[in-house]
C-alpha cells in the first residue's frame, strides 16, 4: 500500500466518524441503560474501517499512522464515553495480535479479517506449561467490550511445577473455550460491558501466547512478518495512551456540551447574569481549553517521535518510552482536571441524570481508576530514569 493511498483511507475512516458522531451521541443514554454498546454502533464503527486502523496490511488492515488512531478514538469517545473507551480498547488489540506468532494471527483473521478480541491483561487467572502449550484457568475482570468479541486475550503468570512464577504471558483463546459472566454495574462507563471472563482448563497451544519479556524488548515473533514500523513501537507506549485518549475525549465531549450550554445558561443567583458574560467562568473554560491542549499535544509529539525512531528502524530510546509514560498519566490528570473544572462551572442543573456532562464527568473518573493510570508509579520510573537508576525489567513503559 502506498503511503498516498494509506493517508488517503485514514482520512477516510475519520471522516466517516465525524459523520457518524450525531448518531453515537444519541445514543449514549441507551448505552448507559442497556450497560453495553448498541450492536448497531460497533457495526457502523466497523463501517467506517475504524477497526482496521491498526491492523496488518496483509489481513486487509490499514497499519495508520497511531496519531490518526487516536484520533479517531478522540473524536468517538468525545460523543459518548462508553463507545470511546470499547472502540480504543478493542480497536488496539489488532495491533497486538500482529505480534503474535502469524499462526496466531491466521487464527483469528483467516476466515474474517473482521474478527475482534477483547481482553483483560490482570494475571488474575491460572496457567501451566504443558506439552505443546498451556492450561488456562479461573477468572479475569474488566473485559470492556467483550460482548462484541469472539476472541479475548488474557494475561497471566505461568507456574511450574512447585507453584513458582516462570513467565509472564497472554494467551489468546476463542470464545468456544471461554464465558462470559455479566457482571457490569458502575456508575461510570456503564456502556462498556466490562463483564468478567471465566475459563475452565482450556488449553492454549503454544503459539496463541505472547511472553511479555518478547514484548518488553520489543523483540516479538510477528515482527518477522509485519515488518512496518508500527509494530516495532513498544506495546506500553500504545496501549497506555488507548486508555488514556478516550479519557481526553470524554473531557473534549464534556468542554463542547459545556460551552453550549453556557451559551443559553442564565444565572438566577447572580440577577440574571449570562454565564457567558461571567469572566470566572470564562477562567474555568480557558484553563479547561488548555489542559486538554496540552494533554493532545504531548500525545502527538510522542507518538511522532516514536514512529520517526521506528520508521527508521531504530532502537526506541529507553529516556523517550519513560517520557511516553510520564506524558501518559500526565494526559489522564490533565483531562481529569479539565472535566472536573466544567462540571464545577455547570451549575446545579448538571447534576440531573441524562445531561451530557454528568455523563461524561462519572466516565473520565471511571477510566481514571484503571491500573495504567496510576501516576505515582509511572512518575516514579520516570524519576528514576533521570536520576540514572536502573528501571525494573517488568515494568510497563
Amino acid at each position: 500500500m502506498s503511503q498516498g493511498n494509506s493517508q488517503g483511507n485514514e482520512d477516510a475512516v475519520l471522516a466517516g466518524l465525524t459523520e457518524l458522531l450525531p448518531v453515537l451521541r444519541q445514543r449514549a443514554q441507551e448505552a448507559e441503560d442497556a450497560r453495553a454498546v448498541p450492536a448497531e454502533s460497533v457495526k457502523s464503527l466497523q463501517e467506517t474501517g475504524f477497526f482496521r486502523l491498526l491492523q496488518p496490511a496483509r489481513y486487509g488492515g490499514l497499519e495508520a499512522d497511531p496519531v490518526t488512531f487516536f484520533t479517531a478514538v478522540r473524536l468517538i469517545a468525545s460523543a459518548c464515553g462508553s463507545t470511546g473507551w470499547v472502540a480504543s480498547v478493542v480497536g488496539v488489540h489488532p495491533w497486538q495480535l500482529g505480534l503474535f506468532p502469524v499462526q496466531a494471527q491466521d487464527d483469528v483473521w483467516a476466515a474474517d479479517p473482521a474478527t475482534r478480541m477483547s481482553s483483560s491483561y490482570a494475571p488474575t487467572g491460572k496457567a501451566r506449561k504443558t506439552e505443546g502449550g498451556y492450561q488456562l484457568d479461573g477468572r479475569w475482570s474488566f473485559s470492556s467490550g467483550c460482548d462484541h468479541a469472539t476472541w479475548v486475550l488474557l494475561g497471566g503468570i505461568v507456574l511450574d511445577d512447585d507453584n513458582k512464577p516462570v513467565d509472564f504471558r497472554t494467551f489468546l483463546l476463542p470464545i468456544s473455550d471461554y464465558a462470559i459472566d455479566d457482571v457490569w454495574d458502575t456508575v461510570g462507563l456503564r456502556g462498556t460491558g466490562s463483564n468478567d471472563i471465566v475459563v475452565s482448563n482450556a488449553f492454549v497451544p503454544e503459539h496463541r501466547s505472547l511472553s511479555f519479556t518478547d514484548v518488553t524488548k520489543c523483540a516479538c515473533p510477528g515482527q518477522v512478518q509485519n515488518t512496518g514500523p508500527l509494530y516495532r513501537i513498544p506495546f506500553g507506549s500504545i496501549f497506555s495512551y488507548a486508555i488514556t485518549t478516550p479519557i481526553i475525549g470524554m473531557a473534549t465531549g464534556a468542554y463542547a456540551a459545556h460551552v453550549d450550554y453556557q451559551r443559553q445558561r442564565v444565572r438566577a443567583s447572580y440577577v440574571g447574569q449570562k454565564s457567558a458574560e461571567d469572566p470566572f467562568a470564562q477562567v474555568r473554560i480557558a484553563e479547561a481549553a488548555a489542559l486538554l491542549d496540552a494533554a493532545w499535544l504531548a500525545l502527538e509529539r510522542d507518538m511522532t517521535e516514536l514512529m520517526g525512531h521506528a520508521t527508521k528502524a531504530e532502537k526506541i530510546p529507553l529516556p523517550l518510552r519513560l517520557r511516553v509514560r510520564r506524558d501518559q498519566v500526565t494526559g489522564t490528570g490533565q483531562a481529569i482536571r479539565a472535566v472536573d473544572l466544567l462540571f464545577e462551572n455547570s451549575g446545579g442543573r448538571a447534576l440531573k441524570m441524562g445531561t451530557p456532562i454528568q455523563r461524561f464527568w462519572r466516565d473520565a473518573h471511571a477510566g481514571r481508576v484503571h491500573a495504567i493510570n496510576d501516576p505515582e508509579r509511572a512518575l516514579t520510573m520516570f524519576g528514576r530514569g533521570e536520576f540514572g537508576h536502573d528501571v525494573p525489567p517488568d515494568a510497563m513503559f
